[in-house]
């Protein structure tokens, strides 16, 4: 289900019974979200997750046994779960776990002190599609950690897969991770939203990419965008 279709289902897993109480007390007091399982670990997070096909995952990252990271990268992998989005929690912005996890198909990630208004919108924001969430900042974690040299390392397999696409779609992409939603995108390409809408579905699709967080994690990593071009 996504926003605006039906109630959006959330999945908490927080190896702390405290925070997703906090956590479930918030969501399922709204009309929209509703809570269908907690878990305790990375493991059974991707068995909830199965069994309810959640839209929503709120994962926590340092979880005992299967952490959050593998969980992460256990759903992405599965083509059963394309329509489940990973958010990660995390205590700190600039975490590398924290780029692991976009790496491996987290939409995005909230600190733990997040304002309740803003958790609600960021999990409104991502069942309706737009993955991103608070551009500025994971920017600055995707800058932060694309540097590094086991990133530098992978960098020849993004590059080779850009070579499916077009220039069109290139810079589409760059302006995927400068955080320019579709009708940024359309204005500043004089062009209209559904065809950069379009330019956007096919650069995902020819780069295997979840959403526009994979995108942006893949230009920096194709050395397209570089860490202190983007403003924070």
């Amino acid at each position: 289900m996504r926003a605006g279709m039906g109630m959006i289902s959330v999945v908490l897993a927080d190896d702390q019974a405290l925070v997703r109480a906090g956590f479930r007390a918030l969501l399922d007091a709204e009309p929209d979200i509703t809570v269908v399982g907690e878990a305790a670990d990375g493991l059974q997070a991707v068995s909830l997750v199965r069994e309810t096909r959640a839209d929503i995952v709120l994962m926590d990252i340092r979880m005992p046994g299967v952490d959050g990271l593998e969980a992460t990268r256990r759903i992405a992998a599965d083509p059963e779960l394309a329509g489940t989005k990973v958010v990660i929690l995390t205590t700190f912005e600039l975490d590398e776990y924290v780029f692991e996890a976009l790496r491996t198909g987290a939409s995005g990630f909230l600190v733990k002190d997040t304002e309740p208004v803003e958790l609600l919108r960021a999990v409104r924001v991502v069942a309706a599609g737009e993955a991103l969430l608070s551009p500025s900042v994971t920017r600055r974690v995707i800058g932060e950690f694309a540097a590094g040299p086991a990133v530098r390392g992978r960098a020849p397999e993004p590059s080779r897969q850009l070579e499916q696409l077009t220039d069109r779609e290139r810079e589409v992409m760059v302006l995927v991770a400068e955080g320019l939603s579709n009708d940024e995108i359309a204005g500043r390409l004089i062009i209209s939203p559904a065809t950069a809408k379009t330019h956007v579905s096919r650069t995902m699709i020819k780069l295997s990419a979840r959403d526009r967080t994979q995108l942006v994690v893949l230009a920096y990593e194709a050395g397209l965008i570089r860490p202190g071009w983007l403003s924070s």
